[in-house]
């Protein structure tokens, strides 16, 4: 088995290899607006570092958001066609499960716990867990105003968390800010052991298509200029 994960759902432009019992090379680099000019240049560095070519690769994991339009389709696209390209199955795992994944096995968190990212205009993508594996409610977009209440009192993981602590006022020492592939890669790898997809409890695979919680910011126009003669 050799697992190539992606994921452009945050400002974390992000790649890793996994073999299936451990991370074998790992790319990270934080820059909210160079998605689609940092990406395969990661994928390529994970390769060079792992000693193995694109054609080994059996299968292809993505982050499925949420996370800003433009951002995340790189990450989507870019895994599906690989995929096409090397015949090989595209697995979705949502990108606030990578994260939690991660605070579990890099600060040690247990639960139950609160995921967010950050959603820009103010929002926040944000989902419970009950455990690094176990997301209770969510993913979902709020004000952070507006869901401090029903959050009262849990730890915070994520740089959402980071930006409002009026609302996340208690954020786990040492968690991940933004998701890494190589978590993502981890938790695909110990699903697949398991016996692939799991049922929704566990955190089952997704489609590899866009999370999208909102409408994108670029709207079509509702009325046209007319530009041909009359």
């Amino acid at each position: 088995m050799l697992l190539l994960a992606v994921d452009t759902a945050t400002p974390a432009v992000t790649a890793a290899l996994h073999d299936g019992t451990k991370v074998l090379a790992e790319s990270s680099r934080v820059d909210a607006r160079r998605h689609g000019e940092l990406l395969l240049p990661a994928v390529d560095r994970v390769l060079a570092e792992a000693g193995a070519t694109l054609d080994a690769v059996t299968a292809v994991v993505t982050g499925v958001g949420p996370g800003p339009y433009t951002g995340l389709r790189v990450g989507l696209v870019t895994a599906a066609t690989f995929g096409s390209a090397l015949g090989v199955p595209v697995y979705g795992l949502c990108t606030l499960d990578g994260l939690a994944y991660a605070a579990g096995r890099d600060a040690g968190v247990t639960g139950p716990f609160v995921v967010a990212t950050d959603a820009r205009r103010k929002e926040v993508y944000w989902a419970r867990y009950a455990s690094p594996r176990e997301r209770l409610t969510g993913p979902a977009v709020d004000r952070p105003a507006d869901i401090a209440e029903q959050l009262a009192g849990l730890p915070a993981v994520g740089a959402g968390a980071l930006l409002y602590p009026d609302a996340f006022p208690t954020v786990v020492p040492g968690a991940p800010e933004h998701v890494s592939a190589a978590a993502l890669a981890a938790l695909a790898a110990e699903k697949l052991a398991e016996g692939g997809d799991a049922g929704p409890a566990e955190g089952a695979f997704l489609p590899p298509q866009p999370l999208y919680l909102r409408r994108p910011d670029a709207q079509v126009p509702k009325n046209y200029k007319v530009v041909t003669p009359q």
